[in-house]
């Protein structure tokens, strides 16, 4: 079942989105040649539990970390350790928090210096995507139309978007009905109506839509070792549309 929000409840929200927002930007600056995942994670952590906050990921099903940092290949999911950035990878970072009650969820992918055109055009094509996903979000539009909009705006690049794994509702848990996929005809699924909150996040990769899981059992990679991109947002919709309740200055 879908569980609307209350405004007080999007305004709770909204707090422990802007605590991932300050995460991600903090990890744009840290991101670069050299530096360990394994201290973007305790960089994030400090980060979310200086506002009194929890970090969301960390325990949850047993993962061990604050954040997701997947790199190159990687798809979601990846382990933080003592692997060292290299010029030209490409590192998502998903991130989460659990703050009086509720969750915020969201994620980007980053160059690590600097990256070649077609890398970039991978993450300039999958924050597009997102963008013209929340443009959907509208009372009396369909749960698809946003599934819709990832996949037709990808696949009009010559990228696949992976089909394992999807967006959610999200709110007092950090996985809620429904499900949102990146892909999908387009007038299906529940009428979108104010109070519905997602996390909206389209997986990109350069290649195949195929994915495998690593024997880690969580780091996902791209079945033909193409490159991946990551972004989310959790959004609100409000009565005057959608609000996106992670936003940060990413250029």
């Amino acid at each position: 079942m879908i569980k609307l929000k209350s405004s007080n409840e999007i305004k709770l929200m909204r707090e422990a989105g802007k605590i991932v927002a300050e995460v991600l930007e903090l990890m744009e600056k840290m991101v670069k040649p050299g530096v360990t995942t394994a201290k973007l994670d305790n960089a994030a952590e400090k980060t979310i539990r200086k506002y009194g906050a929890e970090p969301a990921f960390l325990g949850y099903n047993n993962f061990p970390a604050s954040i997701c940092a997947s790199v190159n290949n990687e798809v979601v999911h990846g382990i933080p350790s003592l692997r060292r950035l290299k010029e030209g990878d490409i590192i998502s970072i998903d991130v989460g928090s659990y703050r009086q009650g509720y969750y915020g969820d969201a994620a980007a992918t980053f160059a690590v210096g600097r990256i070649t055109p077609e890398t970039q055009a991978l993450i300039d094509v999958t924050r597009t995507s997102l963008q013209k996903a929340i443009e959907k979000m509208q009372s009396g539009s369909r749960l698809s139309d946003i599934s819709h909009a990832v996949q037709v705006y990808v696949e009009q690049n010559s990228m696949s978007v992976v089909r394992n794994y999807v967006g959610h509702g999200i709110g007092e848990q950090m996985h809620e009905e429904p499900q949102v996929p990146n892909f999908g005809a387009p007038g299906r699924g529940p009428l979108l109506q104010p109070g519905i909150v997602l996390a909206i996040e389209p997986m990109v990769n350069a290649g195949s839509w195929e994915v495998e899981v690593l024997d880690d059992q969580w780091t996902v990679v791209t079945s033909d070792g193409s490159l991946s991109a990551h972004f989310e947002h959790t959004v609100a919709l409000g009565e005057n549309g959608p609000e996106v309740l992670t936003t940060f200055n990413h250029p």
